[in-house]
């Protein structure tokens, strides 16, 4: 019953952190005017700052807590995972739209499952395929949309590469994270600010060269909206979302954790759709139930007893 419990706990928090990670598709398109990788460095500059305040009360503490590991660890999912992934994200929204990037990115649980299959509690590619085929379908359907009707850019096949490669960047950050918070002695808590801390420092170095351009041609006044948005994400997207995320990882096996990114694809969808004030096209919305489609399947996965070679107890 416990573990039931746990299990609950775990979902709703994968719940929380995707409503919260489904703003950073719509932020890009917000901003039209500044690059992919201009707004992550704004958006990370904002996090990295709100993160380095909230770990100066426990600094002295979890210093004595780092290892070199930790640090290794800290600097390259800070780099790949958040830097370069929005960065990614930004550029697919700007150029093939929001709901292209938001499928294609949606893919990720389809990777960080195949990535964890050989891990305790996890299904095999054999109880999967039904919900990649469904996957590969939706993406094939909002591609040809975005290539042939609703991108927002001029470069759609650029935007599509682009959000291929922020799917490839956080497939790898979800199962390092997860695996890492494992082994750590770092609380999750924790861990995230100081990848907020580590991801802004990031960001600073690159500050002079991606937005020192644009501080000689806009007037303070024009810095407000973007400073606003960025702000806006950093808090809700990577603070409490982030907070969100590691929490389920913790309580949940890899593959159903990364299930939580299904609802930051849904809730990105309904966010792109409201500001742009449309409804989804017939691609898109075949493209759209294709994914719960799998998604559910996936989850029934899940949800069915685990072999009996297993140990008791160890149910997903």
């Amino acid at each position: 019953m416990s573990e039931r419990r746990v299990s609950a706990t775990g979902i709703g928090y994968g719940v929380a952190a995707g409503l919260c990670w489904g703003v950073i598709f719509l932020a890009p398109a917000l901003v039209p005017d500044l690059g992919g990788a201009q707004f992550a460095v704004l958006r990370f500059l904002c996090y990295g700052g709100v993160s380095l305040v909230l770990l100066l009360p426990r600094w002295h503490r979890l210093r004595a807590q780092l290892t070199r590991s930790d640090g290794r660890r800290l600097f390259w999912l800070s780099l790949i995972g958040n830097l370069g992934y929005y960065a990614l994200v930004g550029a697919g929204v700007q150029q093939a739209g929001i709901a292209a990037t938001t499928l294609i990115v949606g893919l990720i649980p389809l990777l960080v499952a195949l990535a964890a299959r050989a891990d305790t509690g996890a299904v095999g590619v054999d109880r999967l395929w039904p919900s990649m085929a469904c996957a590969l379908l939706g993406v094939g359907l909002i591609s040809y949309e975005a290539l042939t009707v609703t991108a927002l850019g001029a470069q759609p096949a650029l935007g599509l590469l682009c959000a291929c490669g922020a799917l490839l960047a956080w497939s790898w950050f979800a199962v390092a994270n997860t695996r890492h918070l494992t082994v750590t002695a770092i609380g999750s808590h924790d861990w995230a600010l100081l990848l907020g801390g580590v991801t802004g420092l990031q960001a600073l170095l690159a500050a002079p060269f991606l937005l020192g351009p644009e501080l000689l041609v806009r007037a303070p006044q024009d810095w407000v909206q973007p400073l606003v948005v960025a702000a806006g994400v950093a808090l809700l997207a990577s603070v409490v979302g982030g907070f969100c995320w590691n929490q389920a990882s913790r309580r949940l096996p890899l593959t159903l954790s990364g299930q939580a990114i299904v609802i930051e694809t849904l809730s990105s969808l309904l966010y792109g759709f409201l500001w742009q004030w449309r409804l989804p096209t017939l691609l898109e919305a075949l493209a759209i139930g294709l994914l719960i489609v799998g998604v559910v399947w996936c989850l029934r996965c899940h949800q069915q007893p685990v072999p009996t070679s297993a140990p008791a107890g160890s149910a997903c």
